[in-house]
């Protein structure tokens, strides 16, 4: 990756795990998301992806970006299960009994930080009031520092068919050093578990964190190809201290530089691609059997706060607990932040909505715009405006279509532009967060803070 590239287009901007970015979300109340939650079964998508957020963790990793609370007592984590099985019917009385679950996903926190027979209690919650499509995914992030071989099993009882084990590096003295507990197990023994199981494996690795070095994290990616998980996820660590204040400890430790952080991504790039993983999107890698690699050669390939995702399990998303988002064909809501204030509205018959987000005609325009770039490196300007049933020159009109900026970029070498369609260049890929923004009109003089791509 050449310097001047980094120098240039290594500034910060959204992340596009939604548009708009969470940090437009404006006051929104449980009253304005449940009549978008009636509409949402009018709208084309029918189908139904839940998120459940596991606030709890039983240590917090300094470089955490997510909701995470210490972990509470036994009483109060009960208390907060039932608010979730309230919340789940609070919701599922203005849902059409007809759809069909293609997605559960579990994120935090630390979800199996909570006992595994809570998590299968609220699989069956779910899967009592609505039927699946086949094969749905059932998706769990696992902290594999805390979990037995008979919680593993556990979690395979309570029908989960995708693991995603948070290991973010397998060098102990990063974990040591940003608070993190190394996995119960050996890796190779839970991966052994879960291929007699014949389920999905995803392993999660961060970069950009002190002591990691380009060499370390090459070597931390080369154990992980010899397991052969299904994708590997190779996430930049985004540093916003202004935010999250723990961060603040990683700082004083020293980050690596961006040139630094550039090459780890680009050596463990190189190692999973020998070893026969085709990227996808911004950073996963799947071999070459998996549903995301022919999602993205037909450049259908979709996300949403959980992760990528093919059309098949894409749905509108309902999200449980706090700070869960739901997207919705027209919204998004946000529940509270704070565990007291949910587990007591809930209780009351209340959804604990704080913050949410109504799109115009044209914000959708740009969402969809923004997500394919996002997820495909492609946008075909013809075929995106017939599936949104515009012409091309609306599309155009919806964005900040700025020829002489993209142009620019194509010189530059990170896009290549036709008549009919905007791709990225493989040199380019890292940047697509920046082109993006290029694109979206609500980046034109935002006082929004960003993190950077790389």
């Amino acid at each position: 990756m050449k310097q001047e590239l980094i120098d240039k287009y290594n500034v910060s901007v959204p992340r596009y795990t939604s548009y708009p970015p969470a940090n437009f979300f404006r006051p929104f109340t449980g009253e304005e998301y449940l009549k978008e939650v009636d509409y949402s079964n009018e709208v084309r998508e029918k189908n139904l992806s839940f998120y459940f957020h596991m606030p709890f963790c039983r240590r917090l990793c300094h470089y955490c970006g997510c909701n995470s609370y210490p972990m509470a007592k036994e009483e109060r984590v009960a208390e907060y299960v039932q608010a979730l099985h309230k919340e789940i019917d609070l919701v599922a009385a203005h849902l059409d009994k007809s759809r069909r679950i293609s997605q559960i996903h579990y994120g935090g926190g630390s979800p199996t930080a909570m006992p595994v027979s809570v998590l299968k209690e609220l699989n069956e919650h779910l899967l009592s009031l609505f039927s699946t499509i086949e094969q749905p995914e059932i998706a769990i992030e696992c902290h594999p520092g805390y979990l037995t071989s008979k919680d593993w099993q556990g979690l395979l009882d309570a029908r989960f068919n995708r693991f995603s084990l948070g290991i973010q590096d397998f060098n102990e003295d990063v974990l040591r050093l940003v608070n993190r507990t190394p996995s119960e197990l050996p890796t190779e023994e839970i991966v052994a578990i879960l291929r007699n199981a014949g389920v999905s494996l995803n392993m999660d690795f961060l970069f950009g964190l002190p002591l990691q070095t380009s060499d370390s994290f090459k070597t931390t990616i080369e154990r992980a190809v010899a397991m052969r998980p299904d994708r590997v996820t190779t996430f930049s660590y985004g540093h916003c201290p202004w935010i999250f204040k723990r961060q603040m400890i990683l700082e004083k430790a020293g980050l690596p530089s961006a040139e630094e952080k550039a090459l780890m991504f680009q050596k463990a790039k190189e190692v999973l691609h020998e070893a026969g993983y085709l990227s996808v999107g911004l950073d996963h890698f799947v071999l070459p059997n998996d549903e995301l690699s022919e999602a993205l050669r037909s450049h259908r390939l979709h996300r949403n706060f959980q992760g990528y995702c093919t059309r098949r399990t894409t749905g509108q998303v309902y999200a449980f607990g706090v700070t869960g988002i739901s997207q919705l064909d027209t919204a998004y809501a946000q529940n509270t932040k704070s565990i007291d204030e949910y587990i007591a509205e809930v209780t009351m018959g209340t959804l604990p909505i704080r913050k949410g987000y109504q799109l115009t005609p044209r914000e959708r325009i740009v969402r969809e715009v923004i997500e394919r770039l996002m997820c495909n490196y492609h946008l075909d300007w013809t075929h995106l405006a017939e599936d949104l049933v515009i012409s091309v020159a609306e599309v155009k009109r919806a964005i900040n279509y700025d020829v002489e900026r993209l142009q620019e970029m194509e010189r530059d070498g990170i896009l290549r532009l036709t008549e009919h369609t905007l791709e990225m260049t493989g040199e380019g890929n890292p940047f697509v967060r920046t082109v993006a923004a290029a694109l979206d009109p609500m980046m034109i003089d935002t006082d929004k803070k960003f993190s950077k791509p790389i």
